[in-house]
């Protein structure tokens, strides 16, 4: 009997898992209120001249340099009076980019491993001789052939070569 935990298409289920990975990322939003008063969305901080009382949401892991005090803000943007927050700015971007590549790389090496996991599970069962049964598309099961047993165990290799490191 086919075990239900284990996933019949094994890529589909590395898709998903890579995309539920990455919605994290998704949430990663500025929200603020502009001079007009109307909202704004971005995934990047908003400009200089929105005071921290209009920004209504922020990310998390968000770092948001402040203008210098006194500074006006269009100069502090063009970085005219204020050279050292021009070569902070860089690499506090460079800081979050490198923080979300980071998080977008152990959430994809989690999902592989995940998916090696199953895979080798899945492989040592159908290698065991178990007597296994199918579904069919009309909702059927059957006895799994010796023909498609070897179709899935060299599909759980090619899954395996992949995500196994």
């Amino acid at each position: 009997m086919m075990n239900p935990r284990l996933p019949r298409r094994p890529l589909g289920v590395m898709c998903a898992l890579a995309l539920m990975a990455l919605t994290s990322i998704a949430h990663a939003q500025w929200k603020w209120r502009d001079a007009d008063g109307r909202t704004q969305y971005s995934d990047r901080p908003p400009p200089p001249s929105v005071a921290e009382k209009d920004i209504l949401q922020r990310p998390s892991n968000a770092v948001r340099v402040a203008p210098a005090p006194g500074a006006p803000a269009s100069a502090a943007a063009s970085g005219a009076s204020a050279p050292g927050r021009a070569a902070s700015e860089p690499s506090s971007r460079e800081k979050v980019e490198r923080e979300r590549k980071a998080q977008e790389d152990k959430a994809r090496n989690e999902a592989m491993a995940e998916n090696c996991r199953q895979a080798q599970n899945r492989q040592r069962m159908l290698e065991s001789g178990v007597r296994l049964r199918k579904g069919t598309v009309g909702g059927e099961s059957q006895p799994m052939t010796e023909q498609m047993r070897q179709d899935e165990i060299r599909q759980m290799q090619t899954v395996i070569t992949a995500n196994c490191k």
